[in-house]
């Protein structure tokens, strides 16, 4: 034994080293297999995670969206239609031409011009009104409601994940319903700065126009884009946030709750904060004006439509168009469920994308 051992010891070494090293790349390869499988399977369960975290956030931001269309906007639609006919209010001007007319004598050539001129220009000052308020409005609030949800979804998904620190500054049912309450800012506050300003853009625009002047389809679009633009560019720049909320929070606090102390107010500020950016931003602007062209789009083609004569498209006098201009407003301020206007601005593919942008920035900062 010994002298085979003598003789063979060189070949016995090589072969236990040769299967111990075997065995410790056999225990080696077993465990980065296993640690491969590991890694699968949490990548399995991350992707997994990730597309009910998706599913989960795709069916509220859903949700989102129609609370805005049942609850918030048919509210503050209704309350901005009764505003604007009380602000501006042409029966009595429609009401002196009649008994003119009824009563040769009771006017002169003068004031009767004088009152068509008033009709001429009110009439298109409360249908571009019209126009620019539903839109901001439809905007504004589908602004706040994402911006709401998205908050209240991360507060939701910290608390059931046991994330949400002690100190954490939640979003309370009052601060949520000062913070809705914001919409109805331009009704309640600036709809006299808000009429007193288009009517000067339209007063500008019309001013030489005649009532016998002929207005055809092409001519009625373009009137209504240069009072649009006009009262665009009138003031500071992004003027309209002027026109949406109150530039101070507690604007709202001292409404609400006169005796409350200011600083409890923290997650409201924050998001009046928010909406305030979003809305100076230029996003937003090119956001309001894409839908303001395409709210007059599609009000072109409504009225083409109600002059099934063709007589819009041929062209007739403006003062036989006034009639239906000033008829314009309720159906542009009508409750959304029956409103073709706010699907238009909804069903806008650069508004789609830009609402589901703001709803998927994740900042919690």
């Amino acid at each position: 034994m010994w002298e085979f051992w003598r003789r063979h010891k060189r070949k016995v070494y090589v072969s236990l080293g040769l299967c111990g090293g075997g065995y410790v790349l056999y225990k080696l390869y077993d465990a980065y297999t296993k640690r491969i499988s590991e890694l699968e399977r949490q990548l399995a369960d991350e992707q997994e995670n990730d597309e009910l975290l998706k599913a989960q956030m795709q069916m509220h931001f859903e949700n989102i969206q129609r609370i805005a269309n049942t609850m918030t906007l048919p509210h503050a639609m209704l309350y901005l239609s009764s505003r604007v006919a009380e602000e501006l209010d042409l029966l009595h001007l429609t009401e002196r031409l009649m008994k003119g007319k009824g009563q040769p004598n009771s006017l002169t050539p003068s004031e009767k011009l004088e009152l068509w001129d008033r009709l001429k220009i009110l009439s298109f000052t409360r249908m571009v009104l019209s126009i620019w308020a539903m839109t901001a409005i439809s905007l504004y609030i589908r602004i706040q409601v994402n911006i709401l949800g998205r908050h209240l979804y991360i507060d939701t998904a910290r608390d059931l994940g046991g994330f949400q620190p002690e100190d954490a500054d939640l979003i309370d049912r009052n601060d949520e319903q000062q913070f809705l309450a914001s919409a109805d800012f331009l009704s309640s506050q600036r709809m006299p700065s808000l009429v007193s300003n288009m009517q000067a853009a339209a007063t500008e625009v019309l001013r030489g126009k005649q009532l016998r002047d002929i207005f055809n389809s092409s001519v009625l679009h373009d009137t209504i884009m240069q009072i649009l633009n006009m009262f665009m560019s009138m003031g500071r720049p992004r003027h309209w946030v002027e026109y949406l909320m109150p530039e101070d929070v507690r604007f709202y606090k001292s409404l609400e709750s006169p005796g409350s102390n200011v600083s409890d107010i923290t997650k409201l500020d924050q998001l009046m904060v928010e909406t305030r950016t979003v809305l100076s931003s230029s996003e937003f602007g090119n956001i309001l004006d894409l839908s303001l062209r395409n709210v007059v789009d599609g009000l072109m083609e409504d009225m083409n439509s109600q002059f099934g004569d063709g007589n819009l498209s041929a062209g007739l006098p403006l003062a036989k168009l006034l009639p239906r201009v000033a008829q314009i407003s309720p159906l542009l301020l009508e409750e959304p469920s029956r409103n073709k206007f706010t699907q238009i601005i909804q069903n806008i593919p650069e508004v789609e994308v830009f609402f589901t942008l703001l709803y998927t920035n994740m900042s919690t900062s």
